[in-house]
């Protein structure tokens, strides 16, 4: 057999010979300019998804910091009430206090006011109950001049001391 018959002989003439036409006509410079656009491409999109990611982590870490201030302020503001709360029932606390211990010294004075009351009434009774029974003792004891002037002294007298 001889090698010019031979079918893949030829056939590999013939790529040889394709592969050089496309060689002349610039084909390779076709394909690696696709290939080095293609590769650029690649390369900006993963830069661009760099620059994203980056970015995202950026404000990931900003609401982080910011839901921090949040939780923080929020603490103060729940700490802040607390407190308020408590300054205002003690506050409820000392006026209930005040309240009652004012009214109950109130309540004493006027128990007080009307034991003094009660006492000078009795007194203003006794005064002139004794004044009544000394008037008619006297008068059937002493008769005249002398037992209305005595009578009228001794009433005077006994008005001031007991008054």
């Amino acid at each position: 057999m001889h090698i010019l018959a031979d079918a893949e002989f030829w056939v590999a003439i013939a790529f040889l010979l394709f592969i050089g036409v496309l060689y002349k006509l610039g084909a390779h410079r076709v394909l690696i300019g696709a290939l080095d656009d293609r590769s650029a491409r690649i390369k900006a999109e993963l830069d661009e998804a760099r620059r994203v990611r980056e970015e995202a982590q950026a404000l990931l870490a900003d609401y982080q910091r910011r839901r921090g201030e949040a939780d923080r302020e929020a603490e103060a503001i729940v700490v802040a009430a607390k407190a308020e709360a408590e300054r205002i029932a003690a506050e409820g606390k000392a006026k209930v206090e005040e309240f009652v211990t004012r009214r109950t010294k109130m309540a004493e004075t006027k128990i007080a006011q009307a034991e003094a009351q009660a006492v000078a009434d009795v007194r203003a009774a006794a005064a002139d109950a004794a004044v009544a029974a000394a008037e008619r003792i006297l008068s059937d004891a002493t008769k005249g001049k002398v037992a209305d002037d005595l009578i009228a002294q001794g009433i005077r007298d006994l008005k001031a001391k007991l008054n």
